[in-house]
């Protein structure tokens, strides 16, 4: 068992016994009798083991969801009454909001004040932007005019159903908003899921599932089949009565997933890598720039899949963002989530902690500087110490591949022409930010920025209104705003002779 201390009463029952399934409604066992560690990434140490899905389960996930799709009240429910229920789990998340920020904490490793106020509050927020949608999503009336037959009568209408069955396939660098962002809109849309939570974190997604019981979803509306990407997500993606698949994660199991959902021409959609830069102009406010950029990288441990991994300094402004950078780094806090002084917390496993410590061993040998950090803290648990890379260049491996830790790789450059080329110069087009005190900037530089989100003057700034996914190898679809639903609905079109 984990000694993390200072656990709640409700987080410590959830984890005093093995974590189940959960399918059509019940928690139920792997059938293959299977259990798996999740571990505490401030010490390494066990949590709980949880049940350990694969390909049977998926089967029986999938049948329960065509089930609940095609013959369950759910398929006939009254948008309202779809509205309601979701409202509900909303209300029981905020509730719960405490104890599912403890348990992100103890997981994931994240900061326990920060998963309460970001992570958990955001997820909540998006369950009710989305709970409002169900009586919102309609067709529209087509004015024909059918050339062959002028004389002809005809109404045209379109409807907007749901996809069906979907399988959603969640990563584990913000497990419980991640849920959210994957489920609300499907359930908006009146589709049934099959959720996979990340190996790494499926204590959040587990809970929520307890949730989602309690709030009134007809039996195998959600089901929640933990387990690995290679084994219950590759069964996901294959299954030939999924209808859907929505996945986020890296670039690289993106295109695994595309190419094994093309077999069965499922809908599919992907939110997956970036290497997003953050702009400083000669003309920004460092006051504000300086610890907007160390936040756009620091964030989560650099765990985000928008961070400001590549910063670019004009010349005259460059030693005086770099000295504030490594003070930035240099002052925040290392140490477990569940103290929430820690604003630097362990990065999620043994396998993240290698990949990163490699890349700020490649920057090294490639020639870059390290001003700051550039080690590992202490020696029990998966932290890494904030690290500023300058001197870095275009062909350096740590500034062209998404490294996913707290390393941001500082380039500098002489004119403010040469913006979009260098912001462009990658195979991702997530987000990216500029700092500045121009509104001419903003106009001029934003339209010419291929990335799916722009900040200015800030960065990583989320909201339930507002789209987000990415241009390039970042993927496709989108999450967030109104602009998720498309991926859940289908749109008929109708036409009537009189």
């Amino acid at each position: 068992m984990t000694t993390a201390e200072n656990l709640s009463e409700k987080v410590r029952d959830f984890i005093a016994s093995p974590r189940k399934m959960l399918i059509n409604g019940k928690w139920t066992d792997a059938a293959s009798g299977k259990t798996f560690e999740t571990l505490d990434p401030s010490t390494g140490e066990s949590i709980v083991q949880v049940a350990e899905g694969d390909r049977e389960d998926v089967n029986r996930a999938v049948a329960a969801a065509r089930t609940a799709f095609e013959d369950s009240p759910w398929s006939r429910m009254a948008p309202s009454a779809r509205e309601k229920i979701m409202h509900r789990l909303a209300d029981l998340m905020e509730e719960n909001a405490d104890v599912l920020a403890e348990l992100e904490a103890l997981d994931n490793g994240k900061n326990v004040a920060v998963a309460r106020a970001v992570d958990v509050q955001l997820a909540i927020d998006y369950m009710r932007y989305m709970a409002g949608w169900p009586t919102k999503i309609g067709g529209d009336i087509l004015p024909m005019s059918v050339p062959y037959a002028p004389d002809a009568k005809f109404m045209g209408y379109t409807l907007k159903e749901p996809v069906g069955v979907v399988g959603q396939i969640i990563p584990w660098n913000f497990p419980a908003l991640m849920a959210s962002w994957k489920l609300s809109p499907a359930l908006a849309s009146g589709c049934t899921v099959v959720l996979k939570p990340a190996e790494e974190t499926p204590l959040t997604a587990l809970y929520i599932g307890e949730l989602i019981c309690q709030a009134g979803f007809p039996e195998g509306v959600v089901n929640i089949i933990p387990g690995y990407g290679h084994t219950a997500g590759a069964a996901l993606t294959e299954h030939e009565d999924v209808d859907k698949i929505a996945f986020t994660g890296s670039t690289t199991v993106g295109k695994i997933i595309v190419k094994a959902a093309a077999d069965t021409m499922k809908n599919v959609s992907m939110e997956l890598g970036g290497k997003s830069p953050a702009i400083i102009l000669p003309d920004a406010d460092l006051d504000i720039a300086i610890p907007g950029a160390a936040s756009a990288i620091f964030f989560n441990m650099g765990q985000v899949c928008c961070a400001g991994s590549r910063l670019f300094v004009p010349d005259n402004l460059y030693d005086k963002v770099i000295d504030g950078l490594a003070n930035e780094a240099n002052n925040m806090k290392i140490g477990p989530g569940l103290n929430p002084e820690n604003m630097i917390n362990p990065l999620v496993s043994q396998i993240q902690f290698d990949r990163v410590m490699s890349y700020i061993d490649s920057g090294r040998g490639e020639g870059a500087e390290v001003i700051a950090g550039g080690g590992r803290s202490g020696d029990t648990g998966y932290f890494v110490e904030p690290t500023v890379l300058a001197k870095t260049t275009r062909d350096m491996k740590v500034v062209q591949e998404e490294i996913f830790g707290p390393v941001v790789c500082v380039q500098r450059y002489g004119d403010v022409s040469e913006i979009p080329a260098l912001a462009n110069d990658t195979v991702y087009g997530l987000g990216a930010s500029i700092w500045t005190r121009d509104v001419g900037n903003i106009i001029n530089i934003v339209p010419k920025i291929k990335s799916g989100s722009v900040w200015v003057n800030c960065h990583s700034i989320l909201d339930a209104v507002m789209p987000f996914g990415g241009y390039k190898q970042s993927g496709y679809g989108k999450d967030m705003g109104k602009e998720a639903l498309d991926s859940y609905l289908e749109t008929k079109a109708v036409c009537i002779m009189a």
